[in-house]
């Protein structure tokens, strides 16, 4: 059982896969720093100060200035500041893997040779344009001889 654990664990897909969550995680913290300390700071300065993280509808009807304050009290909240950044995160990690995805598979096509065109399989018959097999020498459709007809 030992043996079959080793053999499942150490399979390809299995390491593949691991390896893409460990680079997933990192690349997350990445995205939060960059909304978090790079996109957020200016589009707040540029709609008048606003922190979004610190946006939040109090429930309680207490009045709390700040979010950490109301949940340090306990309070139910609707943390809608936090919702914002998160949906920013997301888009940057959606618009970063289509770009991802793009440049793999244009690299992956830049590696194919182009496929020689198959050769035909049928011809039309001169006569009636019907489509029939390239060998035949005679059309089934109209009977007309095709020797020496190409």
């Amino acid at each position: 059982m030992l043996k079959e654990f080793r053999d499942f664990a150490l399979r390809g897909n299995v390491l593949d896969l691991a390896i893409g969550f460990i680079m997933g995680a990192a690349f997350t913290t990445i995205v939060n720093s960059l909304v978090n300390d790079i996109i957020m700071p200016p589009l707040g300065k540029l709609l008048g100060g606003v922190d979004f993280s610190n946006l939040f509808i109090d429930l309680s009807g207490e009045g709390y200035t700040s979010l950490a304050a109301a949940q340090a009290a306990g309070a139910a909240t609707i943390n809608y500041g936090l919702f914002i950044n998160a949906l920013i995160n997301f888009i940057i990690v959606a618009l970063a893997m289509f770009l991802l995805v793009k440049m793999a598979n244009r690299a992956l096509a830049m590696g194919k040779k182009p496929e020689a065109p198959a050769d035909p399989t049928t011809k039309d018959c001169p006569y009636c344009a019907t489509e029939i097999p390239i060998k035949a020498t005679r059309c089934p459709h109209c009977t007309s001889e095709l020797t020496g007809v190409s």
